[in-house]
C-alpha cells in the first residue's frame, strides 16, 4: 500500500469539500467520483469515500446506487490493500466494479507530479 503523497491528499480533500458544499447534487457526484480516483491505492480514504457516496445515494433515495456503495464499502480496503482495484473507476453503481477508465487529465498530471 502506498503512502499518499501530499498532492494527491490535498486533492482527495479539496474534492471531498467541494462534494460537502455544493448545491447542485449532480456537481456533488461529479466531485465525489473524483475524490474516488485520487483514493483508491489507499484503504481508509477509498472507504471513506464510498461512505459518503451511500450518503448522498440514501439522501437522494436511490435504492440502486445505495446497495452498490454498500458493496463498495465492503469491497473498497481489501482492493486498495491487495492493488486490485480498476484505475480510474468513478466508483459509481453505474460503471462495472471492475471497469478501468481513463483517468482525467488533471488528476493524472496532479498525482505524477513529484513530491
Amino acid at each position: 500500500m502506498p503512502n499518499i503523497s501530499p498532492q494527491a491528499r490535498a486533492l482527495y480533500n479539496e474534492e471531498m469539500a467541494a462534494a460537502r458544499s455544493c448545491p447542485d447534487a449532480d456537481a456533488r457526484w461529479v466531485h465525489l467520483e473524483r475524490a474516488h480516483i485520487v483514493s483508491q491505492p489507499h484503504p481508509w480514504l477509498h472507504t471513506r469515500n464510498h461512505v459518503a457516496m451511500l450518503a448522498l445515494a440514501v439522501r437522494q433515495h436511490d435504492r440502486r446506487e445505495a446497495l452498490g456503495q454498500v458493496v463498495r464499502i465492503i469491497v473498497a480496503a481489501p482492493g486498495s490493500l491487495s492493488g486490485r482495484y480498476p484505475e480510474g473507476n468513478t466508483g459509481r453503481t453505474a460503471v462495472g466494479l471492475t471497469t478501468p477508465m481513463r483517468v482525467p487529465a488533471d488528476l493524472a498530471a496532479a498525482l505524477t507530479a513529484p513530491n
